[in-house]
């Protein structure tokens, strides 16, 4: 089914528009830029170079951002883009469009389901709110700081599990360059994990993983290093699930934090001294 961009009619201050219509015009934005990206799924695309690889996954951005941008500037016309979506640390004052037009890139070029497109409103370093559409299900999960989070409408709840031996967990990759401590540091993670979790879940994108925590249906998400886009959107929809966010250690977490752990309130300690061996 073709989806378009809604023109939305903005009034000379872009404050005129409330967060929550904001919200229901960027899972807009979200969905038709999720719609250019499935035209362009199915058959694994070839690379033989890291040159063709990059290239081909830049083409997936470009293609979506041609959708995404020009509908979430006519929401906010002051607010910022981050143009890299691997940067992380701090913003600086003011609001910014943190995007991720194709979350889980390589995933689509490798013909796998596990993709999306992500625009988190990022309000003086404060993650206001966050649309996260999955093309392929046709799901989109909405977050609004202190209103909750959502799929497709229905409330979100975090698990109630309370035992990390009977728990699901997951964790992901920065990115595929990583230093070498940081790859040692992952390996012995899940090690630790699969010592004390039920299942230790390993795939990228991020965002998937933490969708699944303000779900229910992942006890818990940890990762180490990772980029503002990657962790943003899934941090906001976690929080208002009712679940923690911290560092690994279980230290309050923020953007320029070198670890990040997402739990359902039952099994966030246990998950800490387990990262913690």
């Amino acid at each position: 089914m073709s989806e378009t961009i809604q023109t939305v009619e903005v009034a000379a201050t872009a404050d005129a528009v409330p967060d929550t219509d904001l919200l229901a015009h960027t899972a807009d934005a979200v969905r038709a830029a999720g719609a250019v990206l499935r035209e362009r799924f199915g058959d694994v695309v070839p690379y033989r170079t890291r040159e063709e690889l990059m290239s081909a996954l830049a083409a997936n951005d470009d293609a979506a951002l041609e959708a995404l941008r020009p509908a979430l500037t006519r929401l906010r016309p002051d607010a910022r883009f981050v143009e890299d979506e691997l940067a992380g640390g701090a913003l600086p004052s003011g609001e910014w469009w943190v995007v991720d037009p194709a979350e889980g890139n390589v995933n689509h070029l490798h013909a796998l389901p596990d993709w999306a497109v992500t625009a988190t409103l990022v309000r003086d370093n404060q993650p206001v709110l966050t649309a996260v559409h999955l093309p392929l299900t046709g799901e989109t999960y909405t977050a609004l700081a202190g209103a909750g989070a959502h799929l497709d409408g229905r409330p979100l709840h975090v698990s109630r599990t309370t035992d990390l031996g009977l728990g699901l967990v997951a964790t992901s990759q920065a990115r595929p360059d990583e230093n070498e401590e940081v790859v040692r540091r992952i390996g012995s993670s899940i090690t630790a994990m699969l010592l004390d979790a039920l299942v230790v879940r390993v795939a990228v994108p991020a965002t998937l993983h933490l969708l699944n925590v303000a779900a229910g249906r992942i006890d818990a998400f940890w990762q180490f290093a990772g980029a503002r886009a990657d962790l943003l959107p899934g941090a906001l929809l976690v929080t208002e699930a009712g679940g923690r966010i911290s560092d690994a250690q279980g230290r309050p977490w923020t953007p320029q934090s070198e670890s990040f752990l997402a739990a359902a309130p039952g099994v966030h300690a246990a998950a800490v001294t387990t990262l913690s061996r």
